[in-house]
């Protein structure tokens, strides 16, 4: 028999991401943010609501018009006569009650004189001109058109935004339209950041032999701040044992979460694993998927007691972007107490061939064509950044699966999974 492959026992310890998920989950459960803060209304876009927002009012809060056009009473339109115009109610003013025979000019908002049961749009109405001018109505009208009943959006006493609701454009305008000034939200998490990497230096500065531009600071900057994130950045921390754990222990004191990219594999010049385990405790993990198979997780305890999450994210580039995306992002939303689930994922069909899957699970960088199919970056290397910028989300590709053009994949928006 022959020895066993190298490969296998490294293989063996890949750990699936679901399971790393849960476990991720329930490591950041106890961190929950309990402070809150309240913000106006306006002030509140991405921010997670720690009260549900309860209406006092109903929406609309009377019966009104959805067109420009004339109020009557639809029993007055069976003779077909024309009609006598009373008066005329404008958006923000109030009618008086619409007399028997009559109709009334009104525009979109305005509230339904008492006595009218029907608005007729203008464009089927024909105005005679007189003393009184009179009104003319044209074709089929069905009792009870175009009224906005009151009430019919929101009903006093309705929650309409739950708490752990994270606030969108429309979630600020629906808070608003119920008369809610001011919002009750989640503290933003606190993220310190920094990279590990003497080959690192920032844009601007001379780029020596064997540097590179540090890409993921402003990468993951971006993703933490779109995801409501303070962020405390730390820089660049030279590949010394003692200038790490000095790093860590400055972002644990302020912070809810450490995040990290770079150093979290087994080399010499690796000094994230030995720092956190000095300074807290550490899980490392290989993740069962393609790109961004290594994984830090653990925490930092702080000088003045409890302790900040840490997350060490790999230093590719691509790796880190997608690594944080699907496994820090859950973490920030169990944080803020949401659900640390993904978005859901879309069934769209593939235009591209896949023949050669890997073992892992993979997420592929992808676009969604004119013709309704999705399209593959040609280049899925971890260090290829450009296809991060062309994509507008990832396959989601069980390991070990072939895709052919036509077959139906799990697609995951990038705008869902930056700021779900």
């Amino acid at each position: 028999m022959s020895p066993p492959s190298a490969e296998r026992p490294v293989r063996a310890l890949l750990l699936p991401l679901d399971e790393a998920l849960a476990r991720l989950g329930e490591g950041a459960a106890p961190h929950r943010i309990a402070a809150t803060e309240t913000v106006p209304t306006a002030q509140a876009l991405g921010r997670v609501l720690a009260e549900p927002v309860v209406s006092e009012v109903d929406v609309p809060p009377a019966d009104n018009s959805s067109m420009d056009g004339y109020a009557l009473r639809h029993a007055d339109l069976g003779a077909g006569r024309p009609l006598p115009l009373a008066q005329r109610i404008a958006a923000g003013s109030v009618g008086q009650a619409l007399q028997p025979g009559t109709v009334a000019r009104i525009f979109t908002g305005a509230p339904i004189p008492p006595g009218a049961d029907t608005v007729v749009m203008q464009e089927q109405c024909e105005l005679i001109p007189g003393e009184p001018s009179e009104v003319h109505v044209q074709g089929e009208v069905r009792a009870g058109q175009w009224i906005r009943r009151r009430g019919e959006d929101v009903q006093a006493g309705a929650t309409v935004l739950p708490a752990g609701a994270r606030l969108t454009p429309q979630a600020m305008g629906l808070a608003a339209s119920v008369g809610a000034a001011r919002l009750v939200v989640v503290r933003r998490p606190r993220v310190a950041l920094f990279s590990t990497g003497d080959e690192l230096v920032m844009p601007g500065e001379p780029l020596p032999p064997g540097a590179i531009y540090n890409s993921n600071r402003f990468t993951l900057r971006g993703l933490l701040e779109a995801a409501g994130c303070e962020v405390d950045d730390l820089g660049i921390v030279p590949d010394r044992l003692d200038a790490t754990r000095d790093a860590l222990r400055r972002a644990a004191q302020g912070s809810d979460l450490i995040l990290t990219s770079g150093g979290v594999s087994v080399g010499e010049e690796d000094h994230l694993k030995p720092a956190v385990q000095a300074e807290g405790r550490l899980d490392l993990w290989q993740l069962a998927i393609k790109p961004g198979k290594p994984l830090a997780f653990g925490s930092v305890r702080r000088a003045a007691g409890g302790e900040a999450l840490f997350m060490g994210l790999p230093g590719n580039p691509v790796s880190s972007f997608v690594t944080f995306l699907i496994a820090v992002a859950p973490v920030l939303r169990v944080l803020q107490g949401m659900p640390g689930a993904w978005p859901a994922a879309w069934p769209l069909v593939a235009g591209f061939d896949w023949p050669r899957p890997d073992k892992r699970r993979e997420f592929l960088r992808a676009r969604l064509g004119p013709d309704g199919r999705l399209a593959l970056f040609p280049n899925q290397s971890s260090g290829v950044l450009t296809s991060a910028v062309w994509a507008d989300g990832l396959v989601d590709n069980p390991a070990g699966q072939a895709i052919r053009a036509g077959d139906t994949v799990r697609f995951l928006p990038l705008a869902s999974l930056i700021a779900a």
